[in-house]
């Protein structure tokens, strides 16, 4: 139950509380919270009169629209596309101009290891390996998150936000979760770490672990990039005078699918390790406001970008070297990376997607955002990570290695279903303290990921349509 309590009349707070009441007769709790607003309701009229204002009609009719169940969840999605058409359209070029800029210097960085005479193993582990992921990350990164965290601040500082919480209470009420889960799961879009930190707004300790365990259930702005990739090269291009629109649909329905598979598990949760009842929600709505830009660009860029950015630098510079290692030692005639993706292959023909597809995201458990140079690398034994001129020629590549409309399929719903990445893993071991609740946030998803790809592939092969 999410009893709204805005800067209104108490009247008008107390009116909607009956109407909760009236919703759910057979709930104590809602009750409760009704009940204790009533006397708040008599014990006011007896002391207080206060007469309405122009700015109370503008944030009841605003609020009668933007959380009413007609416009309500239209609204929101509207805005949600908004947010991600901008945050993606934006981040474009400045990610380009970055990678750029950052691998230039990369040359010069050879240049000066070459001239101390360094050895080439250590040129290859510290520049090939550490500094190219770490560009990479900083390049994929730092553009989407610069742009998605300022806009989600606007949203929170302009009011906005709480009424997502209050529209969304129903929904994760009915999944036995707290509606405030839908704040946090929305910052996961940004950074599913970022949404793991953002759970400490959730008062309930049960409600808190479940919106941390299924956090990286949406997908953060490191899986964006093959989402659009995969989606571009094998769906959107399949009707080139509209794929734009066709990679839009395909993304929103992705994110659905992600929303309603947190969903899903925070009830499975709910009814399992984690029993209990939805605590009632009782949500200050404040007045709708201008954002303070100061603020929006100290608590977006400072608190939240340049935070998150930081762990997975931290992750990723290591992760780097080792993968350059595994690609660069050679067992007979193949690497080690090239050796690992075969033997990791049957099991990958199982779920529909190969062995190397397999590697790459465990090696990508660093950062998301290497998943698919990691892929392009071992596809090409290159040694190390690779980038691509064009979608066509990224095509080429992955069509000559057996992919087909299935694997990119299968490759989209289990990048957005799998584990976290190593940077969420440690925020959430900072959260909960606990290393249980660490491998319960990375086993959930991976099962699920996994039976969700096996199940579609398998109806796929018996229905004979590859």
């Amino acid at each position: 139950m999410c009893a709204m309590m805005p800067t209104r009349s108490l009247s008008e707070v107390w009116s909607e509380a009956e109407i909760v009441r009236r919703s759910y007769p057979n709930s104590f709790s809602d009750q409760m919270v009704a009940d204790i607003y009533g006397n708040v309701e008599q014990i006011t009229n007896n002391v207080l009169t206060k007469q309405g204002s122009k700015r109370y009609l503008f944030d009841q009719k605003l609020d009668d629209l933007v959380t009413s169940k007609r416009f309500g969840y239209p609204l929101m999605l509207l805005l949600l596309v908004i947010v991600f058409w901008i945050t993606m359209a934006g981040a474009n070029v400045p990610s380009r101009l970055l990678a750029s800029g950052l691998f230039a210097f990369q040359d010069q960085l050879t240049l000066w290891f070459q001239w101390i005479g360094t050895p080439s193993w250590v040129h290859g582990v510290l520049v090939l390996g550490v500094y190219r992921t770490l560009a990479w990350v900083i390049a994929v990164m730092l553009p989407p998150m610069a742009i998605f965290f300022p806009l989600f601040t606007l949203l929170e500082d302009s009011g906005y936000l709480p009424r997502i919480a209050f529209n969304l209470d129903h929904i994760f009420k009915k999944a036995k979760a707290c509606g405030k889960q839908s704040l946090t799961m929305c910052m996961g879009f940004g950074c599913n770490a970022a949404g793991v930190t953002a759970c400490r707004i959730i008062d309930s300790p049960r409600e808190r672990l479940i919106a941390i365990l299924t956090n990286s259930f949406v997908p953060c702005n490191g899986r964006f990039p093959t989402l659009i990739v995969v989606s571009s090269i094998f769906i959107g291009g399949a009707v080139a005078p509209y794929t734009g629109l066709v990679n839009a649909l395909v993304i929103s329905g992705l994110i659905l699918l992600g929303i309603a598979t947190t969903l899903l598990i925070s009830w499975l949760l709910s009814l399992t390790i984690l029993k209990g009842e939805p605590s009632s929600l009782v949500l200050e709505l404040p007045s709708y406001r201008r954002p303070q830009l100061g603020s929006v660009i100290y608590r977006s860029i400072l608190d939240r970008t340049l935070f998150v950015l930081r762990r997975a630098v931290l992750i990723a510079a290591p992760a780097g070297g080792v993968i350059w290692i595994l690609g660069n030692i050679y067992i007979g005639q193949q690497s080690l990376l090239t050796s690992l993706g075969q033997a990791l292959n049957p099991f990958g023909q199982l779920f529909g997607l190969d062995g190397f597809i397999l590697m790459a995201f465990i090696l990508g458990l660093a950062a998301n955002e290497i998943v698919l140079p990691i892929l392009l690398m071992s596809y090409l034994s290159t040694g190390y990570l690779q980038d691509f001129t064009s979608l066509e020629g990224l095509r080429s590549v992955l069509v000559s290695n057996g992919w087909t409309w299935l694997t990119a399929i299968n490759m989209m719903l289990f990048s957005l279903l799998h584990w976290p990445c190593s940077t969420t893993l440690l925020t959430t071991y900072k959260e909960t303290g606990s290393k249980k609740w660490v491998l319960l946030s990375f086993l959930i998803p991976t099962m699920t990921g996994l039976s969700v790809i096996f199940i579609f592939t398998q109806c796929v092969r018996f229905l004979g349509l590859v």
